[in-house]
């Protein structure tokens, strides 16, 4: 990346933790172990953010069966492969191979089947899948999906701290994928020793960070391993401080809120009661595109 295309972060007033958070170790798909770090309770909280699974294992009978065809409407999944191989074939006829440092962004809005499947049989598979939520009025567009390769992730070095950008912008850098409404900002950091490294964020966003290697301090307080920060929503504040002593890896992950009611049951996100109840017998009819592509 070219030095000269960095704007520095300014961040005067840095949130802090609010709350810490432990993931809930649990299973999907067809018996895949993973951990869910954001529950369904921290939905409100977290707008527009609905979930976080972190998924990371040596062990292929963890995974090997992976996540066979299943439905989706309502959102976006943002699926980020850290080591391994998935397969993605959904019911509008979309495939694609998710791979190292790659990422899959498929928007479920009116309906699709999907299903992802590993392509190894051994070794280690490790990543995330996010689900951000669509505004009402978004809810029922068609299905869409892109594949992001890792070469076409942008990254931005600063000191010591290299800084994936998956969607927002950082440093005057633009991310791989931007959105309206949500405004999502989604960081891969690596500390490569010690360091700090600042990002400044609206003061509407609601934003949190996962560290899935080493550990980072923000403020005083210390964020370990596999667990979450969930960052304060101060007023006056614009940004966040993140500190380590060592390497150490980051998601730094903010939206800006929907503010709309969130209606769930399992693989659909509407608004009321009674869409989830359509969103039922639309898929029970097949109108979820062919069922047969994925």
């Amino acid at each position: 990346m070219n030095t000269a295309t960095i704007q520095t972060e300014r961040v005067d007033h840095p949130r802090s933790i609010e709350r810490l958070v432990d993931g809930m170790p649990t299973s999907d798909g067809a018996g895949v172990k993973l951990t869910r770090v954001l529950t369904q309770d921290l939905q409100r909280r977290l707008d527009p953010f609905l979930m976080l699974d972190a998924f990371g294992s040596d062990e292929a009978d963890d995974y090997i069966r992976g996540f066979p065809n299943h439905p989706h409407r309502g959102f976006e999944t943002v699926t980020y492969m850290i080591a391994g191989q998935m397969r993605h074939r959904d019911s509008y006829g979309h495939e694609g191979l998710l791979q190292n440092g790659g990422v899959q962004w498929m928007t479920a809005g009116r309906g699709v089947i999907h299903s992802e499947l590993p392509e190894q049989e051994a070794g280690r598979m490790e990543g995330f899948q996010l689900w951000l939520n669509l505004a009402s009025r978004d809810k029922m567009t068609d299905p869409w999906y892109r594949d992001i390769q890792s070469a076409e992730i942008p990254e931005v070095r600063i000191d010591n701290v290299l800084v994936r950008v998956i969607a927002g912008s950082s440093h005057g850098v633009e991310g791989a994928m931007q959105r309206a409404v949500t405004e999502p900002l989604y960081l891969d950091l690596h500390f490569e020793g010690p360091g700090d490294f600042r990002q400044s964020l609206p003061a509407a966003a609601n934003a949190f960070v996962y560290v899935y290697r080493g550990n980072v301090r923000v403020g005083d307080a210390a964020v370990g391993e596999q667990r979450m920060a969930i960052l304060r929503n101060e007023p006056g504040s614009d940004g966040v401080v993140l500190e380590s002593d060592g390497p150490a890896r980051v998601l730094l992950i903010a939206g800006i809120p929907l503010g709309e009611p969130i209606a769930q049951h399992g693989p659909f996100v509407m608004n009321t009661r009674q869409e989830l109840i359509q969103a039922f017998e639309d898929f029970q009819a097949g109108m979820f595109g062919n069922a047969q592509d994925a």
